[in-house]
């Protein structure tokens, strides 16, 4: 399981030319998912997002998270992020979860973010043609993978 954080001061999901859902400031979450990810991985990576302290205290070090911050949180599924590029110009998807593993594993991840932050997980809709847009702030942009930690 990846997930790209993005700090920001503001982010929306458009479909079909209607915003669907918006956040002021907090964090996007791109999630993507593999055939092979469990719960566990969602556990880890909804408890990392949430304490990631990525978020600029009184003397403007990086020291509180999203939790201390009271902010916003946008979840949007990417299975793009599992592309695997080595191989020829055209990425293969082939890393992805398909839809009856993936859509299980990112609603359970957005359920337990908001547990572990105490506050709405406003989300896209799983597999639409998504608008996304959004002001970095920072910028600040964090990646984590389950299947390699750094």
């Amino acid at each position: 399981m990846k997930v790209v954080i993005q700090r920001v001061k503001s982010a929306s999901v458009t479909i079909d030319g209607k915003i669907f859902s918006e956040i002021g400031g907090g964090l996007l979450v791109l999630l993507g998912v593999s055939p092979d990810d469990t719960e566990a991985d969602a556990d880890k990576l909804a408890a990392k997002t949430a304490a990631l302290r990525i978020f600029d205290d009184e003397n403007g070090v990086m020291n509180r998270s999203v939790m201390d911050m009271g902010g916003d949180l946008l979840v949007v599924s990417q299975f793009t992020l599992m592309a695997s590029w080595k191989k020829g110009n055209r990425p293969s998807y082939i890393g992805a979860a398909k839809h009856e593993i993936a859509i299980p594993l990112y609603e359970y991840f957005c359920k337990k973010l908001g547990e572990a932050t105490g506050k709405p997980v406003k989300t896209g809709v799983f597999g639409a043609d998504m608008k996304v847009s959004l002001i970095n702030d920072g910028p600040v942009t964090i990646i984590m993978d389950t299947k390699h930690p750094e």
